[in-house]
């Protein structure tokens, strides 16, 4: 496990991410990219718990993404299966849990500030703090020719990953309205979201 963990985890990370995994006795399972999510936990019908991440995550969201599922599975367990996913509990067990991650030998310096903030109050996804998506996505290998929202110019048609056509419009507080093209209503965008342009 140790040497599938260096693989893709920041080397500095590597034993404290297998120490939580043989405490938590969670089965981790590295899958083929999923568009829709980074990762997930479930609880198997047998009790045992799996944990699923991308295998395409760069070392970074690799690592929050590991902790986010593993804050699921300890705020379940110490509070009861009734909390919201999301919520106050498992907020602080994923903060309690990152602490010690969040540190120069573990991410980039450019990285830290914006952990921090995140951190405060951390969301459902990384994805949705456009700040952090944006700065954690300069560290794929593999850069993608994709565009993000807030990138575009107003008016312009993009595609997204299920195959459909939106037209770019204005900017609520902190997303943009965008038409479907085929149906006409209205859909708001987070501004990181990665899409095809079309025509701008």
């Amino acid at each position: 496990m140790d040497n599938i963990l260096k693989k893709y985890l920041p080397e500095r990370a590597v034993s404290s991410c297998l120490e939580l995994i043989q405490d938590t006795q969670v089965h981790l399972k590295i899958v083929n990219e999923r568009v829709t999510r980074h990762g997930d936990y479930r609880r198997l019908t047998d009790g045992r718990h799996q944990i699923t991440v991308n295998a395409t995550l760069n070392k970074y969201r690799f690592l929050i993404t590991l902790v986010h599922e593993i804050a699921h599975l300890l705020a379940f367990e110490k509070y009861g299966r009734r909390i919201k996913p999301h919520g106050l509990e498992w907020k602080h067990t994923f903060q309690h849990l990152m602490l010690p991650f969040i540190r120069p030998e573990i991410f980039p310096p450019k990285l830290l500030p914006l952990l921090a903030r995140h951190f405060k109050n951390p969301k459902a996804s990384s994805s949705t703090d456009a700040q952090l998506s944006v700065a954690l996505k300069s560290y794929d290998e593999v850069q993608s020719d994709k565009s993000y929202v807030f990138e575009l110019p107003l008016g312009s048609v993009f595609r997204l990953y299920n195959g459909k056509l939106y037209k770019k419009g204005n900017r609520r507080v902190k997303r943009y309205e965008c038409i479907e093209v085929a149906s006409g209503k209205v859909y708001l965008f987070q501004p990181n979201a990665e899409v095809e342009l079309i025509s701008s």
